[in-house]
């Protein structure tokens, strides 16, 4: 879950009128040129963008604007989405943010990700290919990937498994509120009604899970306001599933295009979590985080006025020459170096490690039940696509197939 920019899915901007060109773009040569010229490009005015921006683009300014919160604020995330989401900590800085952070991160201690491993993440991740591994075939973003992180967050929130849907439904809605108001506005209603009865039912009993935490959570007798809790709660599911099952989506992708990669990683999962790093910079799946100077700043010798927006694009720090050789290949062996598909500084992704656990373990799972896993020769090759949000629409599979035992 990302503590910076939330995402959605493609579907849920294609209904609000995103256009399709946006969805399926491929910015990552326009992004090299523009680093190429100057770490930081000034982005003219758009219909979608009436005030322009600034781009960030080389790794070291990228990680500089990140850590420099004082400068560089996250309360344009507020203007952005925070009518339809709440009182969001994407959207706060200084104290309130640290106040609100170390409120809801005691939420995410290291005993409720062994338990959700236990309970959760690999009872889902086994659910769901019971389904296809007898049939030697599937479309796994469809039949896994999509569903899979879903299901893992509305369990950790104690949303039933058959309401998940509902709820995904509310989240796009609520997450394309900017660009569709009236079903945005209605979406957070729902949602609000629908999570207030879970969250008396913790207030009154607490039962020593993710969202009694939430509930109880106090520091120095404060505890999180009524806003903040449910501006959270919405916040979770775009944040926590959609960005996590894109970027399955993409290490799968990268490892059915590499079958000799594949194959090594099968018989060696000690490298199933290199593949996942490797994966994280190559193709994260949220490109790019908002900021606004708060003051007349500098970044790389490019002056950028007060109350500006500045685009961080995470992206494209992640494939910096200047910090990786052959930066645009997607490839093992390389030396560990950190990256920024989590972001950094005080907004760095609360839950990167439900993340990686979510991904090594579905992975793994994979790998075991679907054996000879490997492109579907019939069917187009999977393409990852998309400007600030990537992933691919289609992984069709062929496999061994293996009973259900």
């Amino acid at each position: 879950m990302s503590d910076g920019l939330t995402t959605v899915s493609g579907m849920g901007y294609e209904e609000a009128g995103v256009p399709i060109e946006w969805l399926r773009a491929q910015p990552y040569p326009e992004w090299a040129a523009q680093r190429a010229e100057c770490p930081v490009a000034r982005v003219e005015g758009s219909e979608w963008d009436p005030r322009g921006h600034f781009d960030v683009l080389a790794y070291t300014e990228a990680e500089a604007v990140l850590r420099d919160a004082e400068t560089f604020r996250s309360s344009i995330n507020l203007d952005v989405i925070g009518q339809f989401m709440g009182e969001l900590i994407v959207g706060l800085d200084g104290l309130e943010h640290r106040k609100y952070r170390n409120l809801v991160a005691k939420a995410f201690r290291q005993s409720q990700l062994d338990r959700w491993d236990d309970v959760l993440v690999r009872p889902i991740i086994s659910r769901l290919l019971d389904a296809v591994a007898p049939l030697g075939r599937a479309e796994l973003v469809d039949a896994v990937t999509s569903r899979y992180p879903v299901e893992v967050i509305c369990g950790i929130v104690g949303v039933p498994l058959e309401d998940a849907q509902q709820f995904q439904r509310w989240a796009e809605e609520i997450n394309t509120g900017p660009l569709a108001p009236e079903r945005g506005y209605a979406a957070k209603d729902a949602m609000t009604s629908y999570l207030r009865a879970l969250v008396e039912e913790r207030r009154a009993n607490p039962s020593g899970d993710f969202l009694s935490d939430l509930v109880h959570s106090e520091i120095d007798g404060e505890q999180l306001s009524e806003e903040r809790l449910y501006g959270f709660l919405r916040l979770l599911l775009p944040a926590g599933a959609e960005t996590t099952f894109r970027v399955m989506g993409n290490c799968l992708g990268a490892l059915l295009r590499h079958p000799d990669v594949l194959r090594e990683v099968v018989a060696d999962r000690s490298l199933v979590p290199e593949a996942i790093e490797e994966t994280l910079r190559w193709e994260t799946s949220v490109t790019m985080v908002s900021r606004v100077a708060a003051t007349d700043a500098d970044v790389a010798g490019c002056p950028i006025p007060a109350g500006t927006p500045v685009n961080v694009i995470t992206g494209a720090a992640n494939r910096d020459p200047a910090r990786w050789d052959d930066a645009e290949v997607w490839k093992l062996g390389r030396p560990t170096q950190h990256h920024l598909a989590f972001g950094t500084g005080p907004h760095q992704c609360l839950g990167m490690h439900l993340a990686r656990l979510e991904l090594t373990v579905g992975l793994n799972a994979i790998f075991d039940r679907l054996p000879n896993l490997r492109l579907d020769p019939d069917a187009e090759p999977p393409i990852i696509e998309g400007t600030a949000f990537r992933g691919p629409r289609t992984l069709p599979v062929l496999f061994d197939p293996t009973p259900v035992t």
